[in-house]
């Protein structure tokens, strides 16, 4: 079953969310466009499901045309879940289930999109899986693997994140649905940047968030206290994939450096600023400035 949205006069298709069998386990995915079309692989970061990728900026996107892959990484969404505390997977098997979301799409080669852990999980797959990797757009990430001799020390997280991390809120009744909400919103404070915040949008986002997940106290720890998985086998250096590196100048979990380092490290990456922006999902007012820049980097070569 799809739904058709019109974004700018053109229709957008828009499938239903389903299950697919990726990486030996059951992933829930949803597309955007028309497969004929170029395809973007949104990755997101830890405690991301997709309904982070908005409906709206998959729309814009598809819209370019592409064709807009989402998924729900394990532990977030309808996709599968583990006890909270308890995850059956480490870092690597992340990165094995975007393949097979890929495989199971029949995509051979996509533009990929990852936010975060979402960017370190599409560094990987440049790295070890070159042939699958169209191009990287990498938002709110670090470099992964080893860094180059003499690269410059970077900056630990800020004061303000770090005494967050020292002294968290307090869980939550997980069966209190709006206790739930509350705390949700209550721990995206400390990454956000300065641009101001819908407040009634992003807690109807976080509420269709905590209705569609399986186990939202999963979703919550079970990224956190994952095994990082098998290190990544070669350099930022070896990646042939045209790189799109936007960072905001607002970042407290990794400063604007490890943006800059990122579009250093790689050989063929441009850096794009989004001036007050903190570690977060790009917001609305981005967005123009996020849509356009990504479907200038994904354009097929003429």
């Amino acid at each position: 079953m799809t739904g058709t949205a019109h974004t700018s006069g053109r229709a957008v298709r828009r499938s239903r969310p389903r299950r697919v069998s990726a990486n030996g386990v059951d992933l829930c995915v949803q597309t955007f466009g028309h497969p004929g079309d170029p395809p973007i692989l949104l990755i997101g970061g830890a405690e991301m499901s997709m309904d982070w990728w908005e409906d709206d900026f998959c729309e814009l996107l598809a819209a370019g045309p592409r064709f807009v892959i989402r998924y729900d990484l394990r532990d977030t969404g309808q996709s599968v879940s583990y006890p909270p505390g308890s995850p059956e997977y480490d870092g690597t098997d992340l990165v094995l289930d975007a393949l097979g979301v890929l495989d199971a799409l029949d995509v051979v080669r996509a533009h990929l999109v990852g936010i975060s852990m979402g960017a370190g999980i599409a560094q990987h797959l440049a790295i070890e899986h070159p042939g699958r990797v169209a191009t990287l757009t990498l938002i709110s990430g670090s470099p992964v693997g080893s860094r180059p001799a003499g690269a410059r020390k970077l900056p630990s997280m800020s004061e303000k994140l770090a005494s967050h991390f020292a002294e968290p809120t307090p869980e939550p009744d997980w069966s209190d649905r709006e206790a739930v909400i509350d705390y949700i919103i209550e721990g995206l404070r400390p990454y956000a940047g300065s641009l101001p915040v819908d407040k009634e949008r992003e807690r109807t986002l976080i509420a269709g968030v905590v209705d569609r997940t399986v186990s939202i106290a999963s979703s919550m720890k079970n990224h956190w206290v994952m095994e990082s998985g098998e290190p990544v086998k070669g350099r930022l250096a070896d990646v042939s994939a045209p790189a799109l590196v936007l960072h905001g100048t607002e970042d407290p979990l990794f400063p604007y450096a490890h943006g800059e380092a990122l579009a250093d490290e790689l050989p063929d990456a441009r850096l794009l600023l989004l001036e007050g922006v903190g570690h977060e999902v790009p917001p609305r007012p981005v967005w123009n400035q996020v849509v356009a820049a990504i479907l200038e980097h994904t354009a097929p070569a003429d």
